[in-house]
């Protein structure tokens, strides 16, 4: 209730999630470098300084766009390599680990112990605390177990990082420690693979470069994921996603992330030129990533899992502190690379936030400047506006009135389809929207009139369907809505001639939306009755038709006690005495009728503009930020998977 109350905290709160999730885009960009530069930098000890300092870079820019090249291919392509080599490195650094423990110093297990950790800090102060930023790249990695949840159980996640990660890992760093314990001097810069025995090092140089190229891949796949979601939920300037894989769920590709990605990890690779200054920036990025998931799984836990605050807040100060102290040692490096996260951070914030408050502010024009119910109603014969044949699918992102881009359309070109269709694709907070609670159908206007409304909802991680599968399965729900409408009108009004009549001539309220599932045509019975409906996953508790009111304006929505799923079939006209059947199928008919004539697809071009008076800062960010945005990204069009031939755009003016 208290952050609901306070408007700048909506506004703080979504700063925050941007400025993570900005961390994790910049986590994308510095993985790649930092991991392939430190692989190749094991070369320092097969040929000379001068040799080495002249191959590193080219060698690491080299796999890195390889790496980059491949990535429109697929993981799923070399997927099964994946785990093997991970697999190899994590015993091979154990193996390794458990040798120099063995060898140099067997009484280093006692590092494990707290008591050195305090007596370290104890004894170095401000230098130990310093330290601490130097030492991330240790848990660097862990932020991006959010993309392996698309593929694997969380329990298969545990098991793995409890008995096999984190083990390999402690042992690897306890051998670093025991060889560095007898070897205080070195000529060599102090690095992984100066405890590696030289016998060796020629296949770990080969395993570890594996390695961080899997683990690129990782952090790169995460990268397109989380953009991917933040664009669903209107955070991010729309880009073209290609799915991969048709059997793997998750599996995303966005070619311009991808180039940007490359470009800017070899710029960074060949400005810093020292792994020292890149892991600094990753450490930052890194930690800012953890503190940030931190502060909202807190917020998560009172909320979402609705246990007491005192619960949350304990768990904020545990991890909270301990992170923070990471945190602000880090930011003692800004100078020596940490700079870099921040002013990414920064600068993708800024974008994010200009489209989503532009984003917003459209939707509230729409809202304010609907055409009601009656105007379109009245349009007909007498004013000059003819019906032409097929379907329109008039996209909007409003849930009842009319948008005012079909009345500029209907002005400026006195015609519309016999079918007229009001589609709204909305992105609902939640991962997945179950098939069969998809599609919210209504009518809008008598049912003489041929309108519908159609609300069809995705997850933030669910796969849009290209256009022909979409205006297919669009026709299917529409005539399953139309025989369940009839349906229902037959049982309400016991097949009464006035009846009929008044449905086929009232004006229904273009409010009333049904939950239409998937439809199977296999059964012999003309419908099916589902008593009852579930509550839908998608809104944690609330009905099908509930859970779009806490993301999109709607007004008051009939429950729905019951669905009814068709199969529509030749010998089904059993009754064609029963006017209302012939209604239905008649209605049916012109809906059939207008898909054999095709489809246009109606979409808002949109030009957006600060109202006079508004501050310097408001027309920067819109008439120059969001505008600039708009033009260089992809169209809406492109988003819909539209075909050119079927595409109508109607220019329109938002002064917000």
């Amino acid at each position: 209730m208290y952050l609901e109350k306070h408007k700048f905290l909506h506004t703080a709160l979504l700063i925050l999630v941007l400025l993570g999730t900005c961390m994790v885009i910049g986590d994308g960009l510095l993985t790649p470098a930092i991991s392939v530069f430190s692989a190749v930098s094991g070369l320092e000890f097969f040929m000379s300084k001068e040799h080495h300092q002249y191959a590193v870079i080219p060698i690491t820019c080299f796999i890195i766009v390889c790496l980059f090249a491949l990535q429109h291919y697929g993981t799923h392509r070399v997927g099964f390599l994946f785990a093997p080599v991970v697999l190899i490195w994590l015993l091979c650094i154990s193996a390794l680990g458990l040798y120099n423990i063995i060898h140099w110093n067997s009484h280093v297990y006692q590092a494990l112990s707290p008591y050195y950790m305090f007596k370290f800090l104890k004894k170095t102060r401000k230098r130990g605390w310093m330290s601490l930023g130097g030492i991330l790249l240790c848990i660097t990695g862990s932020e991006a177990m959010f993309a392996d949840l698309g593929h694997f159980s969380y329990a298969a996640i545990q098991i793995a990082f409890t008995f096999l990660v984190y083990p390999a890992l402690i042992l690897a760093y306890m051998g670093q420690a025991a060889y560095l314990s007898k070897h205080h001097e070195t000529n060599y810069q102090i690095s992984f693979f100066v405890s590696v025995p030289e016998s060796v090092r020629w296949p770990v140089l080969v395993i570890a470069i594996l390695a961080s190229i899997v683990g690129s891949q990782a952090i790169i796949s995460g990268t397109f994921s989380i953009i991917n979601q933040s664009q669903s939920l209107g955070c991010f300037p729309r880009v073209k996603v290609v799915h991969t894989s048709d059997k793997i769920h998750g599996q995303i590709y966005i070619p311009e992330i991808n180039w940007l990605l490359m470009i800017l990890c070899i710029a960074v690779t060949i400005g810093f030129r020292d792994t020292k200054h890149i892991g600094n920036a990753s450490g930052l990025a890194v930690m800012t990533v953890m503190l940030v998931t931190t502060c909202l799984t807190a917020l998560v836990i009172i909320l979402c899992w609705h246990k007491p605050p005192i619960l949350a807040l304990c768990f904020l100060l545990f991890f909270g502190s301990i992170e923070l102290l990471y945190f602000s040692a880090s930011l003692t490096k800004f100078r020596e690379g940490a700079w870099l996260p921040i002013l990414l951070a920064l600068f993708l914030t800024t974008i994010m936030f200009v489209w989503h408050y532009a984003t917003i502010k459209k939707y509230e024009f729409d809202l304010h400047n609907k055409v009601s119910l009656e105007w379109l109603l009245a349009l007909g014969p007498s004013l000059g506006i003819a019906r032409v044949p097929g379907i329109g699918l008039v996209f909007t992102d409003l849930t009842s009135g009319i948008p005012a881009n079909f009345s500029r359309f209907v002005t400026n070109l006195p015609a519309f389809h016999r079918t007229l269709v009001f589609v709204c694709v909305k992105s609902v907070p939640v991962p997945h929207v179950p098939p069969a609670e998809r599609y919210l159908v209504g009518r809008v206007g008598p049912a003489a009139h041929r309108s519908y409304r159609c609300i069809v909802r995705y997850g933030y991680r669910d796969v849009h369907q290209d256009v022909d599968s979409f205006e297919s399965e669009l026709v299917d729900r529409l005539a399953d809505f139309i025989c369940y409408d009839w349906y229902k009108t037959d049982r309400t009004n016991l097949y009464t001639d006035d009846a009929v009549t008044s449905r086929s001539n009232e004006s229904t309220s273009d409010g009333r939306l049904a939950v239409i599932g998937t439809v199977s045509l296999s059964g012999a019975p003309a419908y099916e009755i589902e008593e009852t409906l579930q509550p839908a996953s998608v809104s944690g508790g609330f009905t099908s038709v509930e859970s779009v009111t806490d993301v999109i304006e709607m007004e008051p929505v009939r429950a729905v006690q019951r669905r009814v799923r068709f199969a529509i079939d030749d010998q089904s006209d059993t009754d064609a005495q029963s006017e209302i059947n012939l209604q239905s199928q008649q209605e049916l008919e012109d809906l059939f009728a207008a898909q054999q004539a095709g489809t246009a697809f109606i979409l808002g071009h949109s030009h957006v503009r600060a109202k006079q008076g508004s501050s310097l800062l408001k027309r920067l960010a819109i008439n120059f930020g969001y505008n600039f945005l708009r033009r260089n990204c992809r169209g809406p069009d492109v988003a819909l998977k539209v075909p050119p031939v079927s595409l109508l755009e109607v220019g329109m003016v938002y002064v917000v």
